[in-house]
């Protein structure tokens, strides 16, 4: 199985599946001389980890996190950083039921046609357990760069929608609620509104935005490499992305160019940032935003039509424990993956100035 490496010079190979012994990871290519600070690990671990709320999984994971190699005295050496997440509440029994048959829109069909042979167990390799460790590298990513801020937060579940510019809201309050939302009062209408179709033995989606501020300009190459392309890649990389914007995105091909132009300042700053903080692929200094879609959770605990491994039509139903909306559990994973393209970018503009 190819795929399983991102990055160029900041690079994460991942490991693993949902109910195999543990998880892991190999990053390659992190600067030696960088002070590691584990609490942050851990912090980052704990806002991605199943079972923390009423509104999530309740698979209990403690996703502790096991070094390896890679640093010594808390100090990266430049050599490899491997690292190890036990799974240590699997309940393979929860999945008896789909050993023959496929779950609709899950990758169950696909990888059977592709490798012959599925760990249907959760889904194996292609289960979202996979993106935690994402964030053990997307935390020491923003150590790396830690001028820069990177911050994501629920901005719709279902229909109810954030409508405000980031500028307005208030980051602090994205912890303070089981959602993830910056704003109290919709934290408490999409709280509800998850609850209720988790009753409903359904499954709803949402977006995450997530905005990069401090950025120096200068990051992102030209041509292949724009900094907004492997920033789309990264998202799209994510279990159950289904969209990716930054900037005006769709609602800019409704404008004119002389109202979506950013005007220039005297100090090579723009009056407006519809670019998104990037122009010609490459960052100019503004802050980066940019809108996650995520779709419905595809198990669902109701009856649906499905084909078995003989093709022969058939009906399941979801069992064990998932996720009723994915979004609150998904921002550390959108904030790790922006750092990781950011550190890599930011690593290459040092290397292209030597």
């Amino acid at each position: 199985m190819a795929g399983n490496t991102f990055g160029t010079l900041f690079k994460l190979t991942t490991f693993g599946e949902s109910h195999g012994e543990a998880i892991g990871g190999i990053i390659d290519g992190c600067p030696a001389g960088l002070k590691i600070d584990y609490n942050a690990i851990t912090a980052e671990m704990q806002r991605r980890k199943p079972g923390q709320s009423a509104i999530v999984t309740q698979r209990k994971e403690p996703d502790t996190v096991a070094f390896y190699s890679g640093i010594f005295e808390g100090t990266t050496t430049g050599t490899p950083i491997g690292f190890i997440i036990k799974n240590t509440n699997q309940k393979s029994k929860d999945y008896t039921h789909i050993k023959d048959t496929y779950r609709p829109s899950h990758a169950d069909y696909t990888y059977d046609k592709k490798y012959g042979i599925r760990d249907y167990r959760g889904g194996g390799r292609s289960s979202a357990r996979e993106t935690a460790c994402r964030v053990v590298a997307g935390a020491i990513a923003k150590q790396l760069i830690k001028e820069i801020n990177i911050t994501a937060y629920v901005s719709s579940v279902g229909t109810l929608e954030l409508d405000k510019h980031y500028s307005e809201l208030n980051f602090s309050e994205i912890e303070n609620n089981l959602v993830r939302t910056a704003d109290t009062s919709m934290a408490k209408q999409m709280e509800a509104y998850i609850k209720e179709i988790r009753k409903e033995g359904n499954t709803v989606g949402g977006t995450i935005t997530c905005v990069i501020q401090n950025m120096p300009t200068g990051l992102g190459e030209p041509v292949f490499d724009k900094l907004h392309a492997q920033l789309g890649k990264a998202m799209l990389s994510i279990n159950a992305v289904k969209g990716f914007e930054y900037g005006s995105g769709f609602a800019g091909t409704k404008m004119k160019g002389s109202e979506h132009n950013d005007l220039f300042n005297e100090n090579g700053s723009t009056k407006t940032n519809l670019s998104g903080g990037v122009q010609g692929g490459i960052s100019n200094g503004e802050d980066i935003y940019c809108n996650i879609a995520f779709k419905p959770v595809a198990t669902i605990m109701q009856k649906q039509q499905t084909i078995t491994k003989d093709g022969e039509l058939t009906t399941m139903q979801g069992k064990g424990r998932h996720d009723p909306c994915v979004v609150p559990r998904a921002v550390p994973i959108v904030e790790a993956m922006a750092a990781l393209v950011i550190a890599d970018f930011w690593l290459l503009n040092k290397l292209s100035k030597l």
